[in-house]
């Protein structure tokens, strides 16, 4: 069995981390996602173990002219019900399983008519974990993405995000995020 790295934010587009973590023998990422919640039941302090996301123009450019470039993206089905499995048992309150991750080249945020036209194909919006899933899984890693909605998506909620707002529902997630993986990761990476 290979071994398991946990990643958030960009580290796994850089374009030497999917290359090192497979030659150290990593097999499978787990990565941790902040995002907004694209309609209303998906509020902040929600957590979404994702099964599919959009990326339309925040792909990376694949770093290989080869059949490795040419593959369907995706998170591992397999993997992904591992890692609901697991963060469920030991999460004080149940992921939602499934859900569909824009990404969008920040780092501002969106506009409320942008988020009004992704909320009609996704569940949650954010900046990495398309990307990075498709940089992952060119060097043979499975990819799993656990999200947590630190906010709502600009316009969901009755006033407009703020900074302060985003920091604020950053920092409330924070320790119960911890705490869990505190518990999930040692059984994943067994």
């Amino acid at each position: 069995m290979g071994r398991l790295a946990v990643v958030g934010g960009h580290t796994v587009l850089d374009v030497a981390l999917p290359a090192a973590l497979a030659a150290v023998g990593c097999d499978r990422v787990l990565a941790l996602g902040s995002c907004g919640g694209l309609r209303p039941e998906l509020g902040p302090g929600t957590t979404v173990v994702l099964d599919d996301f959009i990326a339309l123009d925040a792909q990376p450019d694949s770093r290989f002219a080869d059949e490795r470039s040419l593959r369907v993206p995706g998170v591992d089905p397999e993997w992904r019900a591992r890692v609901l499995t697991t963060w469920n048992r030991h999460a004080a309150v149940p992921a939602v399983d499934g859900g569909v991750y824009w990404q969008t080249t920040g780092p501002r945020f969106e506009t409320p008519a942008e988020i009004r036209f992704m909320a009609a194909f996704a569940d949650v919006v954010g900046m990495t974990i398309g990307a990075e899933c498709v940089a992952a899984a060119e060097r043979g890693l499975a990819y799993a993405a656990v999200c947590v909605v630190d906010n709502f998506a600009n316009g969901v909620a009755a006033t407009h995000l703020t900074v302060e707002e985003f920091e604020r529902g950053k920092a409330a997630n924070a320790a119960a995020l911890v705490d869990t993986l505190g518990r999930v990761v040692p059984e994943l990476a067994a």
